[in-house]
Parts: structure tokens; sequence; C-alpha cells
């Protein structure tokens, strides 16, 4: 695949990154991608390694290795190298629905089970899928798709994350009739209001949702299911259930002072930010503001870094992240060989935004908050942090006082939100999620499936596509007493 001595021959190139000095200056994607002639010397490294471990996704170590989709990596990388663009988005848009999503926020599982990486640097694997399916777009190659017969089946999605997208777009692919329920004024759940605009412009979201209704999905913004409407309603109506609702129940900070004014979980913080930059432009008054303010986010990982870069742009006085866990090692070690995902400490876009503006990484490790303090108007002031040990128990003599007008907690999701699950009388695993049937997607009431974080607790955007995808197939058979998909 790819050129056979391409990977000796040409050196890693990555899309370009604008300076974080010049890139916290608006909420804006900052990756340009490379130039046609570019892109196909990148797919050229595609090394025909004999074994792909990069489309394999399988579980090494209790860690999944390679891409959960299956994508057919080394063959679009040599249809990439070979200047066919339009075969590879053919190949791409077999296993992924949504490329222009994956090639943006994904960590790359791929890269990481890239055999050239294993004695240098990995293909470009995420950056050149992002360059096929967005040169697919301006080639006018995206137009709408509808099916050319329909089913008479009606299948209601609730959710329109990535889950609740994927599902909906197979099974209307099939010639269902699906309409998309999303609580918030917007459809693509975590995609719209999760992930900040400079990692995934929401324009890119819309662009999706717009051929998705072309094609015949329908969507229902501002409906509440469990709320305003019914299971009994959704199941006198249709054919099948599907609950793709995500893992939206975050983990809270039990502390003196958790009632505070200026307390707020990372992921309502983030989603009103976005939401007052689509509807306002960011006006003042209209989202938690971090301008002038001292920051502390408790927590480390993906969530925390999009607080540290969405509050350097609010022009925030400091920002500090909370790790309870010690700083990974710099590289890997012996005991995390290739291909298993590498257990090592990553310095993302927030962080290095930190550096460059206040001349230090933010993160501080085994640390958590121990008390937050208020002034006479309730309003949080200053943190109390302390010191973990080896076993998680903070050690006495190592607090610590921080000032700090505004909290985060990024600490990480507990399932989806209860009112959900227990309206539809669905049964919960011992992690909070909805239990279904082993290896499958039906809950334990007869036409009413669950897939994406809802099922299996928080993940990634990629194995939140595998699920809708899964749960499509199943949904399927169990309308049509077989399947295609």
């Amino acid at each position: 695949m790819g050129k056979p001595t391409g990977f000796l021959e040409y050196q890693r190139k990555g899309n370009p990154s604008e300076s974080p000095q010049a890139r916290i200056k608006h909420y804006n994607e900052f990756h340009p991608r490379l130039s046609r002639d570019d892109r196909r010397r990148q797919g050229a490294r595609c090394m025909e390694c004999g074994v792909p471990f990069c489309q394999s996704g399988a579980v090494l170590n209790g860690m999944v290795s390679g891409c959960p989709l299956h994508n057919l990596i080394p063959e679009w990388n040599d249809l990439v190298y070979t200047g066919n663009f339009t075969h590879a988005l053919e190949r791409l848009l077999k296993t992924n629905n949504f490329p222009e999503f994956t090639g943006r926020v994904c960590p790359a599982l791929c890269e990481a089970a890239c055999t050239c990486g294993l004695h240098g640097d990995p293909v470009t694997v995420k950056d050149n899928e992002l360059g096929i399916i967005e040169d697919a777009w301006e080639r006018g190659l995206m137009g709408p798709c509808p099916p050319k017969a329909r089913t008479g089946k009606k299948v209601a999605v609730v959710g329109s994350g990535p889950s609740g997208l994927a599902c909906a777009d197979q099974l209307n692919h099939r010639g269902h009739s699906v309409t998309v329920f999303e609580r918030e004024d917007r459809p693509g759940g975590l995609l719209m209001y999760g992930i900040p605009n400079m990692k995934l412009e929401k324009s890119v979201v819309q662009r999706r949702v717009d051929k998705m209704t072309a094609e015949g999905v329908e969507f229902r913004t501002g409906a509440d299911v469990g709320k305003e409407l019914t299971p009994e309603q959704l199941r006198r109506d249709f054919d099948a259930v599907v609950l793709c609702c995500g893992a939206a129940q975050p983990r809270d900070l039990a502390v003196p002072g958790r009632e505070l004014d200026g307390v707020w979980f990372a992921v309502d913080f983030l989603k009103e930010t976005t939401r007052a930059l689509l509807d306002s432009g960011l006006a003042e008054g209209t989202y938690p503001s971090a301008k002038a303010k001292h920051v502390v986010i408790v927590g480390g990982g993906d969530t925390g870094n999009d607080c540290v870069g969405t509050c350097i742009r609010h022009g925030c006085a400091s920002v500090t992240q909370l790790e309870m866990m010690p700083k990974a090692p710099n590289q890997r070690t012996e005991n995390n060989p290739w291909p298993e995902w590498p257990r090592v400490c990553k310095t993302d876009y927030g962080q290095e935004e930190a550096i460059a503006c206040f001349g230090h990484d933010p993160r501080v490790y085994e640390t958590t908050v121990a008390e937050l303090l208020g002034d006479e108007q309730g309003k949080l002031k200053a943190v109390k942090t302390v010191r973990l040990g080896p076993d998680h128990q903070p050690i006495p003599g190592t607090e610590e006082m921080l000032d700090c007008e505004l909290l985060l907690i990024a600490a990480g999701f507990l399932g989806p939100q209860d009112y959900v699950p227990q309206v539809f009388g669905l049964e919960r695993t011992p992690r909070s999620c909805v239990k279904t049937a082993e290896g499958g997607y039906a809950t334990g009431v007869p036409g009413v499936f669950a897939a994406g974080d809802m099922r299996r607790g928080q993940s990634l955007v990629v194995w939140a596509i595998r699920e809708g995808r899964e749960a499509a197939r199943e949904v399927d058979q169990y309308l049509m007493g077989y399947t295609n998909l």
C-alpha cells in the first residue's frame, strides 16, 4: 500500500497549526490542510506492512489498539498516494459515516498502532482521512443521496450526538423513516455543544445535519423525551425506539463550599460558551465568562483541556488544571510496548496555549480540591488544594491556597441522566449505564434499543459512531427479519 519506499523517502508532515498567540484571539479551527501534492506524499508513507494494526480495533492489555470502526486505512492511503481521491472517499465512507468529525476530534488510535510508528513517525492517518472527506465536500461529491424506496417502518432516535446520528443515517439509507429527537435547540449533541468551536466548527456539524435532512431524516429539536414526550407516545407512533442520550451525568465535587456562586460543571460551561458564540457572538452577559478571573479546573482529561483553551480565549487572569493521577511518562515504558495505546503525557492545544500565555504548564498532578472559600456575598474567591498519596488519600500538611473566582468541574461522567432510563423502565449496569442484551443493543423493553455512551459509558466519538452503526443493524434485523446493513 502506498509507495513501497515512501516511508523511507518522505518525512511525516501533519496539518500545520496557528501559533498559540494567534489562535487564542478567535474561536475558529486553527489547522489549515496540506496541499493535495503534500497529502499524496503523506499517503505514500503507508508501508506494505502485511498486518495493518491501524485498522484492527483490537483490545491489548485492556486498551484498544487501532480503529474501532475498522476503517480500510491502507486502501485509502494507497488511493490518496495515486491521486484517486474519489475512490478513496468510497472506501472511507464504507466504514465511517462522519469522517469530518473523527478527522478533527478523534485521538487517532489508528496512528498509535501504525507500523511506521514502531521505529519512526506514524502515517498521518487522521489528517489523510480529513483531507479525503473535505476534498469531497469541496468538489460537490457529498450531495444528498436519499433512499430509492421506503420500507414503511418508522424509527425514533432519541439524541443527536454521534451515535444517534450514525444510527439514524444507517437506518435512513436502509429505507426506514427516521425521526431524531433532540432536547437542545440545535441538533448535534456533544458535537454541537460539548466540543468547542476551535476543535470542531459548528458549520461542519450543521452541514451534515442539512445533508441528512435532505435525505429524509426528520430532526425535532426542543423535544425532551421523558419529560414533554412520553415513552408511550414514541412506542405508539414508531416501530422501534433507539436511545442515544449520552452519558451526561457529571461527576460532582463533594467538598465544603460547593454551593458557592462561581462553580460550574465543565460541560455546562462549554455548552453555554458555544451557545452564546452561535447566538450572539459572545455578547457580554450571555455566558459564564472567565474574563479577568483566576480559574481552577478539576480534571486533567480532554474536557479539562477544552476548558483551559476556552478560558484563555475569554481572557482569564490565570488557569490551573488539577489532576488526581501522577504525571504519565514522556515516552513509552517497557511494559507499554507498541502497538498498545501509548500511556504517555500529552500536551494538548489548551495546555500549549497556557504555556504560551502564562509561561508554565497549567497542570498540577496528584492534587485535588479540599475546600472552596467564598466572600460575604457567597461568591467563590479561593480554593484550598491538597496533595494526594499513592493511595489517593490526602496528605496532611500539603494544603495550599489558590485565588479562584471560577471553578470548573471536569471530573468525568457517571452515565446517562436518570430520567430517561427511569421513564422507560430500563435496567442499569453497576456503572449506571443502560443494560442491554449481552453483545447487543436491545434493552429489556421490546422494541427499545440503546447505543453510544448511554450504553457503554463515557467514550470517544469514534466509538459512538460504531455503536450507532451496530445498533442500526440490530434494529433493521428486528424490523425486517433480516438485514443488509
